[in-house]
């Protein structure tokens, strides 16, 4: 058995946990094909990109557990997640990952609703009269 690396990625609210493997290119979310997963054509090439940056996509088996956050923002995750095993795997595929700004935490995330406005910084209506 080849041995197995393991990276986590996030963003938003997402996490998603990587187990990346030799294999011959599935790659599995939550024990679903990661097509039936993302549905949405967009994501599926977020999901597949570090793999095509390092031209691995039919060399790697990946099994993804995924949890909180939207869709995009689990692809995100997962995007990142692949990237940090892969340079584990190989630190050759580093510059190539970083160049495409594929191992970037996006540290973005909704920020919190303060007391006394509507939502985090939008305020009630004012009247002067």
């Amino acid at each position: 058995m080849e041995k197995q690396k393991n990276a986590v990625g996030r963003r938003k609210e997402a996490v998603a946990r990587v187990y990346l493997s030799k294999g011959t290119g599935n790659i599995t979310v939550n024990d679903k094909e990661y097509k039936k997963y993302f549905s949405i054509m967009y994501l599926q090439n977020q999901v597949e990109l570090p793999l095509k940056t390092v031209d691995g996509i039919s060399s790697f088996d990946i099994v993804v557990n995924v949890q909180g956050g939207g869709t995009k923002g689990q692809a995100e995750a997962i995007k990142m997640g692949i990237s940090r095993a892969l340079v584990e795997l190989n630190a050759e595929y580093k510059p190539l990952l970083k160049k495409h700004s594929l191992l970037t935490r996006d540290s973005r995330s909704v920020e919190r609703k303060k007391f006394g406005k509507r939502k985090a910084r939008r305020s009630f209506q004012f009247s002067k009269r």
